[in-house]
């Protein structure tokens, strides 16, 4: 009780000086909190809106990187038979036209590949 105060013979608390403040306007908290309520929500509808195109942008990356698994596994397939797939024939012709003085084609198209995925 060393923090009381003896005045007039009251006790008074520390804390708050002066008059209490009036009774805030019920009708104008209610409004504020309603549009508080309101910003939330819009908040939250644009927030779930972005997640959405987020995962639909993912699920086409997704569907596309599937199809160029399946393109490759084909591929692999084709050449286990022996066969050289025309797309490869492409990259092939493509990069011996690149390399004038004949190094390794194999390099050269891992190179292709690596600024092909770069630029994308």
């Amino acid at each position: 009780m060393d923090d009381n105060k003896m005045v007039a013979g009251k006790v008074k608390k520390p804390g708050k000086r002066g008059r209490k403040p009036a009774k805030i306007d019920l009708k104008a908290k209610l409004e504020r909190s309603r549009q508080s309520a309101r910003e939330c929500r819009a908040r939250k509808k644009l927030r779930y809106q972005y997640l959405e195109e987020l995962v639909s942008s993912k699920e086409r990356a997704i569907c596309a990187l599937r199809e160029e698994l399946e393109m490759y596994k084909q591929w692999c397939s084709a050449m286990d038979q022996g066969k050289i797939p025309s797309e490869i024939k492409a990259l092939l012709t493509g990069d011996e036209q690149r390399t004038p003085q004949g190094g390794s084609s194999t390099k050269t198209r891992k190179n292709n590949n690596i600024s092909s995925h770069g630029q994308s």
